[in-house]
């Protein structure tokens, strides 16, 4: 791919000395830029909408390098080529610090807020993580043969989210939310990227996700219970700072963060990867056994907001 990327950069006058991959389908290119690949024309022209929408918003994403013929993309071998300016800032190392824990919180709700003036400008479809947990993540754990998740454990956690469903609050979010695409730069934020998976769905997925998200780090400098207890506490805080959230949600985040367990376990199990599909059982059993102290520490927060 490197060589395809050289080969291609003079479409957008741009010398091609340091090229850095830093994700799969990434590459940075002199400190300045990032090129990305796709093999979705669909998905990367609604990517670029939603960046040119954000930008609008005075939302700090990546801005698109225009090539020379004042383009915005390169369609090379059947690939789609996608050049943007590099946004300052870097990934948050230590994920346990309670004062970046706020701010991503203060970030998440910056970003849904954002959404909200914008949605109406971008065409996105309901998802749905109920029917998603009534439809392929339930068919995938039942030609498991339920051997991972038990069908009792995972109708009851469908169960408490479709009682609720009706009543939390849906618009576009992220849906992929983590630090490695929240940027900060000495000590603020800087920019968000990587808007792939962004739908309309229920606004506490994103912080669900993210919560859940940081015990499935694979690091040797795991969580403890009261660590992530106290982690929860700061990131509703920082939320809850720019946008209330109602009671039902409150009360459904727990249930909501096991089902997006659930969910990745399932996919795991889809993929026949046993290992991350037995990673996101214990996630799930993990915050089962925190489901009181999690209301309590939501509680908490919100006294302090």
């Amino acid at each position: 791919m490197k060589e395809i990327i050289k080969q291609i950069l003079p479409f957008w006058a741009i010398e091609c000395g340091q090229l850095l991959q830093i994700y799969p389908t990434a590459w940075e290119i002199n400190s300045s830029y990032v090129i990305k690949i796709y093999s979705d024309k669909k998905q990367l022209e609604r990517n670029i909408k939603i960046s040119e929408t954000l930008l609008n918003c005075d939302i700090p994403v990546a801005k698109t390098v225009l090539t020379t013929d004042g383009e915005k993309y390169v369609e090379y071998n059947n690939r789609y080529f996608l050049v943007s300016h590099k946004l300052p800032g870097s990934n948050i190392s230590d994920i346990k610090d309670q004062t970046m824990a706020w701010k991503m919180g203060c970030a998440i709700a910056q970003l849904h807020t954002a959404f909200i003036k914008c949605e109406k400008e971008l065409e996105f479809g309901d998802n749905s993580l109920l029917n998603e947990m009534k439809g392929w993540i339930r068919e995938n754990l039942a030609t498991d043969g339920w051997t991972l998740i038990d069908e009792k454990e995972y109708s009851k956690t469908a169960a408490m989210l479709e009682s609720v469903y009706d009543l939390l609050p849906k618009q576009l979010i992220h849906r992929d939310v983590h630090f490695g695409n929240f940027l900060f730069f000495e000590g603020h934020l800087s920019g968000y990227i990587d808007f792939d998976l962004s739908q309309r769905n229920i606004r506490i997925f994103d912080v669900c996700y993210f919560l859940a998200g940081l015990l499935a780090q694979e690091t040797d400098d795991a969580f403890t219970k009261l660590e992530w207890i106290e982690n929860v506490k700061s990131v509703i805080k920082g939320y809850e700072s720019i946008i209330h959230l109602t009671e039902n949600e409150k009360n459904a985040i727990p249930c909501v963060m096991e089902c997006i367990e659930i969910l990745f376990a399932a996919y795991f199990i889809g993929k026949k990867d046993t290992k991350h599909a037995k990673d996101a059982y214990n996630v799930f059993h993990f915050i089962q056994n925190c489901e009181s102290d999690i209301i309590k520490a939501i509680k908490i927060s919100e006294v302090n907001v």
